[in-house]
């Protein structure tokens, strides 16, 4: 039964630099792939990022990421994210990782994703012009991640976002705010196709489980709402892991 590790929302600075290097070395130990679901740094600097490669880079395992808000908050995410693939840290925005662990295929299907609300409670694209870009670019963020999880014929699906695809676990959030930390559409685009286990970051006062109205297992990997330095799923497992 292939195993993952996944965290997110480590936020690293030089202040933080091997913090959080041998804790991924006993999750390598553990796991087949480890999962990173976005805001890697704080602010989305080069230099931040170098600290990130320095702590993710050069695993016995594949790491696999996305890109969080914060990651995009210099303007430098394009610099941010090829510091990160010039160590083989693999980071997605649309694309899929897919490898294979004896004789079980396993695909993982990423994006950043974008916050719109939940069906009935989201924006909509009527009115501004700045309203209808905001929920135009939701819509597209949520198509470009469906289409990437569809692509996958492997044995076994992940989808991996920052944003959250589900209300379930933001609980603990302000309700006020669900709408900048989700969107329904990323869920509706999992359930299309299904997967074996959804994992996403972002909200720190969250819910680390949830489900998808499809019964995809979702899970809020954000560190401050694991309380510990990475949680191991064991896909096609309903309980949601260790």
């Amino acid at each position: 039964m292939t195993c993952v590790a996944a965290l997110g929302d480590i936020h690293l600075d030089r202040d933080l630099a091997g913090h959080l290097r041998p804790s991924l070395e006993i999750a390598a130990d553990k796991a087949e792939l480890i999962l990173v679901a976005g805001d890697l740094t704080r602010h989305g600097t080069v230099e931040e990022a170098k600290v990130v490669a320095e702590e993710l880079g050069g695993l016995p395992v594949p790491v696999i990421c996305v890109l969080g808000n914060h990651d995009y908050h210099s303007d430098q995410q394009d610099a941010v994210r090829a510091t990160l693939e010039s160590v083989g840290i693999v980071v997605l925005e649309g694309e899929t990782f897919e490898t294979d662990f004896d004789g079980v295929s396993v695909g993982v299907a990423g994006s950043k994703g974008f916050g719109i609300g939940f069906a009935g409670r989201c924006a909509s694209d009527f009115g501004e012009p700045e309203m209808k870009a905001f929920t135009r670019h939701a819509k597209q963020s949520a198509q470009i991640f469906g289409a990437a999880l569809a692509s996958l014929k492997t044995t076994r699906r992940i989808a991996m976002t920052h944003f959250s695809p589900v209300e379930d676990t933001l609980h603990g959030e302000p309700c006020e705010i669900w709408p900048f930390l989700g969107s329904y559409l990323l869920a509706e685009a999992a359930d299309a196709v299904g997967a074996d286990l959804y994992v996403h970051g972002h909200a720190h006062a969250g819910t680390e489980h949830g489900m998808t109205a499809g019964g995809i297992q979702v899970r809020n990997v954000a560190q401050p709402v694991l309380r510990r330095p990475f949680a191991l799923y064991r896909l096609g497992e309903s309980g949601g892991g260790d």
